[in-house]
């Protein structure tokens, strides 16, 4: 009997019998029928009828503890063909040092008093935006990152939350903690935005913001205009959201806490002041990616306080001191995904939603009806002697579907029956081993979107040669970033890509587009 072989090692022996021979590296629906004919080998294909079906999440991965998504999304995406997402954010606040109402270098005498107006607070939001161009108008942007109706309004409120974010697992200490898309967070006290109940919109027009300037007479006396810009060099003002928060409330709980103890170190003020919850509630509206981790300071996600301190001597003003100080969206933070029950209809179609939407549960081999623990195709397949060459896996898209917000790839995984992995999932060993993977969005002739497209050649022909025991079922995903393995085999499953796509599954109605797993191969004659 000829031992079962991987495809990697031995396609140099095989090249020398044939006088031309389709590269593993081909797709597969190049390959077709053509047979190589060679005095030696037999190379032919096979379709594997395989099982597709909707798998709802109910939760995936959402913190920054154990890797860093950077993207978190705010707002509403309601859509009839997939589930509804209110997506919020829960964040810690980073303080600095030394943090005063008044500077030690601006301390009067005696005979002096100090009045601090706030003269606005503000939630900082920038957005993702693409440069068109820039003109005497001003610039005009693209936001990216944005599904959705964007004239239509989401209702965004920022709360306190009672709840301690820890990144050390209060069970066990020695352990980094996790927090999921579905966890509950407490909320403390009113609502932290004035006016509640905010109507939020994103407007590729909102590049500065007018900060009014106001003694403790009320009485304006100065205007300052601001803007981010991504350097120093540049004077093209960045678009952002502005969301204005309750002056009073925060020269309570931050101003006039400056120099006690709630300040004295962010440990002490994580306690104190333990996060924001920024939430977004609705029917309608659009769903916004934030990058929480920018690399200049200044484009991160923040509240930003304005505030002025009059000096008086005798009732007569002696001075003005302008300040600003900001507080990043920083520490622990975590993703809140409320996702809208569905149930699909079992029909021809599968649905892949990202966050926490859905995926798509792949069987590859079918039954196992005598128990052994191994699929029977498997077995059939062990028996064949069967070389190798190429595997592949192909999804078309309902083009009769809505496609306008489609993800630009997908992502395969798959599922772990034993201790080997600590989240129960596990990379399928053609990620790190080739770099044909695929999963991107492929287009037909006319641009419309047709398929994506998987190449697992090492992981079939290690399944077929019994190297790899693992029950073949996968996963089939929207891709993230995060999903690509690092120096890991454990897959996390990290989601903040919300974007949706109707497939074909394997139902012999869906004829050459049904989902099906093709093996090209070489046996030897007899």
């Amino acid at each position: 009997m000829i031992k079962i072989i991987k495809k990697s090692v031995y396609i140099g022996v095989l090249l020398s019998f044939f006088s031309a021979i389709i590269s593993c590296e081909e797709d597969f629906t190049d390959i077709g029928s053509n047979v190589i004919s060679n005095t030696k080998f037999n190379t032919s294909a096979y379709s594997v009828e395989i099982k597709a079906e909707n798998s709802l999440v109910e939760y995936v991965l959402s913190d920054n503890i154990t890797r860093e998504p950077s993207e978190y999304l705010l707002g509403v995406h309601a859509s009839s063909e997939y589930e509804k997402i209110e997506a919020s954010v829960v964040s810690q606040i980073a303080i600095r040092n030394g943090l005063q109402v008044v500077d030690d270098e601006n301390i009067y005498g005696l005979d002096t008093v100090v009045f601090t107006t706030i003269d606005t607070v503000f939630i900082k939001l920038p957005y993702t935006a693409t440069l068109n161009e820039n003109t005497s108008s001003g610039p005009d942007y693209t936001l990216n990152s944005i599904i959705g109706d964007e004239s239509k309004a989401f209702t965004f409120n920022a709360y306190e939350t009672g709840t301690y974010l820890s990144r050390l697992n209060p069970a066990d200490p020695s352990k980094l903690n996790s927090y999921s898309s579905n966890d509950v967070f407490d909320k403390k006290g009113a609502e932290l935005n004035d006016p509640i109940n905010y109507q939020f919109k994103p407007n590729k027009n909102d590049t500065v913001i007018v900060v009014k300037r106001r003694l403790s007479s009320n009485v304006l006396y100065s205007k300052d205009t601001i803007k981010y810009v991504t350097s120093t060099a540049s004077g093209v003002p960045l678009p952002f959201a502005v969301i204005p928060l309750n002056e009073d409330k925060f020269k309570e709980i931050f101003l006039d806490k400056y120099e006690l103890s709630e300040f004295e170190s962010q440990d002490a003020f994580n306690d104190y002041f333990r996060g924001v919850i920024l939430e977004a509630k609705g029917d309608e509206g659009s769903l916004i990616s934030f990058n929480f981790s920018n690399t200049v300071p200044a484009l991160n996600p923040s509240i930003e306080v304005y505030y002025t301190n009059t000096v008086l001597t005798k009732g007569q003003v002696i001075d003005t001191i302008q300040k600003n100080d900001s507080f990043l969206f920083s520490g622990v933070r975590s993703a809140i995904y409320k996702m809208e029950e569905k149930v699909y209809p079992v029909n021809n179609q599968i649905k892949l939603q990202g966050a926490a939407g859905s995926e798509v549960s792949i069987d590859l081999f079918g039954e196992d009806a005598d128990s052994n623990g191994i699929a029977d195709k498997i077995e059939e397949l062990r028996n064949n002697n069967w070389l190798v060459n190429d595997a592949s896996l192909t999804f078309y898209i309902n083009q009769s579907v809505d496609t306008t917000a489609i993800p630009s790839r997908l992502y395969m995984y798959r599922i772990v029956t034993d201790s080997s992995s600590p989240t129960g999932f596990s990379q399928i060993k053609d990620t790190y081993s080739e770099t044909t993977f695929g999963g991107n969005l492929e287009r037909d002739d006319n641009g419309r979107a047709e398929k994506y497209t998987f190449r697992i050649t090492d992981y079939i022909s290690d399944v077929i040669s019994g190297e790899d025991d693992i029950l073949p079922i996968l996963k089939l995903k929207v891709h993230n970033s995060s999903d690509d393995p690092l120096s890991s085999t454990v897959f996390e499953n990290y989601n903040w890509n919300p974007k949706a796509v109707t497939l074909l599954n394997h139902e012999v109605i869906n004829g050459d587009k049904r989902a099906v797993l093709k093996i090209s191969y070489s046996e030897k004659k007899n």
